[in-house]
């Protein structure tokens, strides 16, 4: 816990420092000059979808087995950030996701604004297609209702016609539909939570745009307009479809792609439009460890179609920005970025973090100025800590960064564990243990987790306080250098350099666990006094 006041302070200074935003010590989109940077959000915002509503802008992403999910990132000015919520505090079935389901859970999401309300469809392409609604954007919101149910239905999004009729597009996942690489067009009921038919197919990508999916709805100038990405996440591109009837036929055109840029496969977004007229595209970029990374290009109507990025040589498909002007939203807002370091001050859990399956209330307890994690128990079928559900962790927020934590470790039984881990299909870890003659602190190295591989663990020696400062400084090419101190001055290296790995269709994390392999009734536990990202 940091000491964030001094008694001197009045209530006014009080006020004025509690509102000032968080910056990033380790990425700022916003250049302070007028411009801006790609990526605005350099963390694994995978498949985002935006709104304005007024002079505020909203973004969801997709968030898998990610618990709480659906994020939802708030922006004055499309360029800086923050995360404000969560649309899904546990993901149904609650049975199911009380289990790591890597991959599964919250795919595409799209969000718009409708009379006074927000919605939010999301697919879990195991289970069928859910909404979920609120008429304020912090909730409280509706547990997710099943608009259609059905394996591989995924990337859903609706559209409110001007005639009162409601439509919804959505793709398919090859891997549970047997069939990809189109989109349908479906009727919704009024109020949205129901489908009405069986849909029409309105465009086939088999011949020109495999893995055609994430299509957005839109209406303009009495066109119908889906935009889609097609060709893979990492070697893609950004489809307009365009038809004056709802049914089709679509007329196709690419309107987006790498071109001689480095940033490959700019695609899947969300089409927004300023106040004063200008229009934005919103979309990732596949960085593999550091997961689906989000960017703004300028965006214009050329004939009736879209033109997104820059088009150098007039043909009307543009290609991404690096740095750009701002966007014009008729203010200037301060430079602001989600927040990623945890002084663990308040009761509640930073919304930066995120458990690797439904969480239960017992895990733990923010208060006080720690985070008390107990020692929850390894399930008996996990073969390595992929496999386990207690494991708070949040996104790599840079290319380069260091994660520090100061932690008190109080355990009660041997076998008991806490560290500081980095997560993807492979991991690694600094972490404390307790043996039966005292608690030592090992290197772990896990490589194949995801299929079950057993861990490589390097013991370094014992320790002789509770206190113990654990750290992961992250360089490019997400190489992970492990260190650890019992001083907070003086570090020591830990083992090898590891190289971090994707997840299951997401980006590596770095975060925290405390964990116990024998039944008890009273647990011992980790107290995190800080976790700082620098």
């Amino acid at each position: 816990m940091k000491k964030l006041i001094t008694l001197g302070l009045s209530l006014l200074s009080l006020n004025t420092f509690a509102q000032q935003p968080y910056v990033s010590k380790v990425w700022v989109a916003d250049n302070k000059n007028g411009t801006y940077k790609n990526p605005v959000l350099y963390a694994d915002y995978s498949d985002p979808d935006a709104c304005r509503v007024g002079d505020d802008y909203y973004l969801i992403a997709s968030s898998f087995d990610g618990v709480p999910g659906l994020p939802i990132l708030h922006s004055k000015d499309l360029v800086n950030w923050t995360l404000i919520g969560h649309a899904l505090k546990r993901q149904p079935p609650f049975d199911h996701f009380s289990k790591t389901q890597h991959g599964n859970g919250v795919w595409a999401p799209a969000i718009r604004y409708h009379n006074g309300e927000f919605y939010i469809y999301y697919p879990d392409p195991d289970f069928g297609i859910y909404v979920v609604k609120s008429k304020n954007i912090n909730g409280p919101w509706t547990e997710p209702i099943m608009v259609e149910a059905g394996k591989g239905l995924i990337d859903p999004c609706p559209l409110w016609d001007n005639d009162g009729k409601v439509y919804l597009v959505h793709a398919f996942a090859g891997s549970r539909a047997g069939i990809k690489s189109i989109v349908v067009v479906k009727r919704l009921d009024a109020t949205g939570t129901k489908v009405l038919d069986g849909g029409v197919m309105v465009f086939d990508g088999h011949d020109q745009d495999p893995t055609l999916e994430g299509p957005k709805f839109y209406k303009r100038n009495g066109y119908y307009y889906i935009f889609a990405p097609a060709g893979g996440v990492g070697t893609g591109w950004q489809l307009a479809l365009r038809s004056k009837n709802v049914y089709g036929p679509y007329e196709r055109k690419v309107v987006m792609d790498q071109g001689s840029t480095t940033i490959n496969g700019p695609h899947q977004g969300a089409w927004v439009t300023t106040q004063t007229g200008e229009d934005w595209f919103l979309h990732f970029q596949d960085l593999e460890a550091y997961g689906r990374v989000v960017h703004l290009q300028p965006m214009k109507w050329v004939n009736d179609w879209p033109v997104m990025g820059v088009d150098k040589d007039g043909d009307g498909k543009g290609e991404p920005v690096t740095t750009y002007k701002k966007p014009n939203v008729g203010k200037t807002y301060p430079v602001q970025t989600p927040v990623e370091s945890d002084e663990f001050n308040s009761t509640t859990i930073g919304l930066q973090w995120q458990w690797q399956a439904n969480p239960k209330p017992f895990w733990a307890f923010p208060g006080n100025g720690y985070m008390r994690l107990f020692s929850g128990m390894v399930p008996d079928s996990a073969k390595n800590m992929w496999f386990v559900p207690n494991v708070l962790m949040q996104k790599f927020p840079a290319p380069e960064f260091t994660a520090t934590v100061k932690l008190d470790f109080k355990p009660r039984l041997a076998g008991e564990k806490t560290g500081l881990i980095v997560m993807g299909s492979d991991y690694a870890f600094v972490g404390l243990t307790k043996k039966e003659d005292g608690i030592y602190l090992s290197y772990v190295v896990c490589n194949k987790a995801e299929g079950g591989k057993p861990e490589q663990e390097k013991v370094i020696g014992k320790i002789s306080g509770s206190t113990t400062y654990l750290r992961v400084q992250i360089s490019k090419g997400a190489k992970c250098s492990f260190s650890y101190s019992e001083d907070g001055k003086q570090y020591m290296a830990a083992g090898e350099v590891f190289s971090a790995v994707p997840g299951r269709w997401i980006g590596a994390k770095v975060g925290l666990f405390c964990t116990r392999t024998t039944v008890t009734n009273d647990a011992g536990f980790a107290d995190i006094d800080w976790f700082r990202v620098e």
